[in-house]
């Protein structure tokens, strides 16, 4: 396996745990998705704690895959306000639904990746020098 293999099966895995977590299904006739997340979200406490450690593991990934500082605090702000606001009954079960943290990290890390890597490809292209 190669680089580029192994960085495509990377995002493969954290797009389809971004998923499971935020959008496993939609309500019919709404644009809203459920996943893991909002399900384990109804269990007080602990659903919140279990639904964080998937969250969590991404941006480790994420760290990994060489994600800049501003996209990992960006990412663990994310997940920092899934985990508060998730905690409040009702309000919080609202919230999760509609700002699915999972999907909004891994686009930001794609972003970032894709960011990073037209920069690098910039300073390989060669530049003819002056006759």
């Amino acid at each position: 396996m190669n680089i580029e293999q192994d960085l495509d099966l990377e995002l493969s895995r954290l797009r389809t745990t971004a998923r499971r977590m935020d959008a496993l299904f939609f309500i019919p006739r709404t644009r809203v998705s459920v996943g893991w997340d909002n399900i384990l979200g109804l269990i007080p406490i602990v659903g919140d704690g279990l639904a964080l450690a998937p969250a969590l593991w991404m941006i480790w990934k994420a760290r990994e895959l060489g994600a800049s500082p501003g996209a990992l605090a960006y990412m663990t702000l994310n997940v920092l306000l899934d985990f508060f606001i998730g905690m409040i009954p009702i309000a919080g079960d609202i919230f999760d639904l509609l700002y699915n943290a999972n999907i909004r990290n891994y686009r930001a890390l794609e972003r970032n990746l894709n960011q990073k890597a037209a920069g690098a490809r910039i300073i390989e292209t060669p530049t003819a020098l002056p006759a």
